[in-house]
Parts: structure tokens; sequence; C-alpha cells
């Protein structure tokens, strides 16, 4: 390969990959969730207990972006997720210590960009990202979920844990039943 072709390949690498990357910026405020940070779920369920959603992601995770942009934007999530949760955005690598539950939690400073004790404590030190988490109303795990979520599907899940099925009825019977808004 010559020098131009090598040239063009690598222009065209460039071009691709900024394309793909800068497609999936969507700012959370246009979001239709009403997002609180951790401290402020925790403050919120010491008035009126409700279930806790962690997002647990990262700045550089691009289905992280692209969860943001087709799954929590999706009206019938979001109303889900405002009515029977506190619905929290974690940010895996932010640099602020939490305080929870007589804890200090702290960010970790570990090769390019480290990672927060709470993110590593929520998803059992499995780092992995997107990573959804619901915990009960008193900050108990019930269920963390790794991966990118489509919205009908995600729209089972959060329904059968908002909804409290999840204590009376198995996943398996729960899809039986379950009637899609879609």
């Amino acid at each position: 390969m010559n020098y131009y072709s090598m040239s063009r390949f690598f222009i065209s690498l460039f071009s691709f990959a900024t394309l793909l990357f800068t497609s999936f910026d969507v700012p959370v405020a246009e979001s239709p969730i009403k997002w609180l940070t951790f401290e402020e779920a925790v403050a919120k369920s010491k008035t009126e207990k409700r279930k806790i959603f962690i997002d647990v992601y990262t700045d550089w995770c691009g289905w992280c972006k692209v969860m943001d942009k087709n799954t929590f934007s999706e009206p019938k999530v979001a109303q889900i997720l405002n009515e029977h949760f506190y619905p929290v955005k974690f940010n895996a690598e932010q640099r602020e210590d939490v305080v929870f539950a007589g804890n200090t939690f702290k960010f970790i400073d570990n090769g390019r960009n480290g990672y927060h004790q709470l993110a590593a404590s929520l998803l059992n030190n499995q780092l992995s990202y997107p990573t959804v988490v619901f915990l009960d109303d008193e900050f108990r795990m019930i269920q963390s979920l790794p991966g990118y979520q489509k919205p009908e599907e995600f729209h089972k899940i959060i329904q059968f844990i908002g909804e409290d099925h999840y204590k009376n009825v198995t996943w398996k019977d729960w899809q039986t039943k379950y009637k899609s808004p879609y």
C-alpha cells in the first residue's frame, strides 16, 4: 500500500470513528426521566419510600448513550421509572465521594480512568457498562442487569419490578401474562 492509499484509509477510518461516536451524544437534559443524584434519591426516600433505579454509566460508553437515546427517552419507560422509582444516573467514574449508610465511597485511581467504589459495590465488582440496578425501598439489591436494553424488553422488566410483581410471580410466568404497550 502506498503512502496516498494509507493516508486515505486512515482519514476514512478516523471519519467513520468520529461519526460513530458523535452520533451517540444525547444530552441527559432531554430525557423525560426526572434523574436524581444518588444523594438526592437517598434524601427523598427518607420522606417517601420508593424503590431506587440506578443507571450506572460512563462518559465514554457508547451503549450507555444509545440507551439514553433509545430506551430512556421512551415515554412509557420514563413514566414507570418516574412513578415507581427514584431514578438515579450514576457515573461509575465520578470523582466526588458519596457518603451512604455510614460509609464513604471514593474514586479509585486505576490506570487511565479508575472507578468509583459505589459503582463497584452496586455491580458486585463486575464493572460493565451500561448496567442498571434495582434496589428496594430499604436499599437492598433486587436485581442488576448489565448491557443495553431495548425499550420494549426494558418496559417489561421495569413493570415487573416497579409494580412489585417480582414478589408474587416468577419472571417466566410474568412473561406469559405481560401485555406489551408497544
